[in-house]
């Protein structure tokens, strides 16, 4: 009886074996799988048009504004940012204003037409933040080495000692700080109203941060040679995004700053 047990029973457990052993599982997936890969891979984003641009991480309005040789407050109505502070990275701004679009309806014929006058617009005092201001101060002592529109100098440049005293030539806010900017190395960036920037680069060490207001003569960095071959400062200030000629606003044009 129990040979014939173990006559059946043999039988039965080699197909119960075989059957486990035909059981697949899925395969771990493993970082160096071409599936692992390509589900970490992100897809390339596509090139933008000409006269466009992509926000990278990092990039605020004042930065791409500053970089393009742009107003950023053009900027941001060409792309209709109602918070210019706040921009999207990978988003896509335009760099030119759109084409304007031109709507006429013709006018009734029976149409009564009564010349009004137009309402007079209200009258709102600047804010100090939006103020222009009437006197500028030199941003560092030292030789004046190189004057604006010299070679490709949208700016001036002021030789000094490392670590001496970078300060703001006029009241503002401060819109960027950094070293996103090829060629600038650590940069500072004052708005002054709504028209004009100041620029300071090539600090050893920024001492302001972003929006912080400043007033005239404040110190806001220390002089470096951060992405430039010599110790010095170079001041830039541009109008409505455009470079202008900083010794026409510096009092005293003389060859050493202050």
């Amino acid at each position: 009886m129990r040979r014939i047990a173990l006559v059946l029973f043999g039988p039965l457990l080699c197909l119960a074996l075989a059957g486990c052993g035909n059981t697949r599982y899925p395969a771990p997936v493993r970082e160096s799988s071409p599936k692992y890969r390509a589900a970490v891979e992100r897809k390339p984003l596509p090139p933008v048009p000409p006269g466009h641009y992509r926000v990278q991480p990092g990039d605020t309005l004042f930065k791409i504004a500053f970089d393009k040789g742009l107003d950023h407050q053009a900027l941001a109505e060409w792309n209709g940012l109602d918070d210019p502070d706040h921009i999207v990275v990978g988003s896509v701004l335009r760099l030119t204003p759109p084409r304007p679009t031109l709507v006429t309806r013709p006018l009734a014929a029976h149409a009564n037409v009564e010349a009004r006058p137009m309402p007079a617009e209200p009258t709102v005092s600047p804010s100090p933040e939006d103020a222009v201001p009437d006197v500028w101060s030199w941003p560092a002592r030292g030789t004046l080495a190189a004057r604006f529109g010299e070679g490709l100098s949208k700016g001036i440049d002021i030789l000094g000692m490392r670590g001496q005293q970078v300060q703001a030539a006029a009241p503002g806010k401060v819109a960027y700080t950094g070293a996103g900017l090829r060629g600038y190395g650590k940069l500072i960036i004052i708005r002054h109203g709504k028209t004009l920037l100041s620029a300071y680069a090539h600090n050893a060490r920024i001492l302001v941060r972003e929006g912080q207001a400043v007033a005239r003569g404040q110190v806001i960095g220390e002089m470096g040679d951060t992405d430039a071959d010599r110790v010095k400062l170079h001041f830039e200030i541009r109008e409505l995004g455009k470079p202008v000629d900083p010794l026409n606003y510096l009092p005293n044009l003389e060859k050493t700053a202050g």
